[in-house]
């Protein structure tokens, strides 16, 4: 599986409140669940590097 499918299988059995929390903060901003989830489904490249960062913090294995 992918980083991609592995992040949004997460996202997708967070409960709602979990997905308001900070998860990553990419060039100095704070990105919660939901914003990280914007940028990934769009695969944009600040998605790319969140999912990047999120493989380095070994959330997404």
């Amino acid at each position: 599986m992918d980083t991609r499918s592995k992040f949004l299988k997460i996202y997708a059995n967070l409960p709602l409140n979990e997905r308001d929390r900070v998860i990553v903060i990419i060039d100095g901003q704070p990105l919660t669940w939901n914003a990280a989830w914007l940028e990934v489904d769009k695969n944009t490249l600040k998605g790319k590097e969140i999912l990047e960062k999120l493989t380095q913090m070994k959330i997404l294995i």
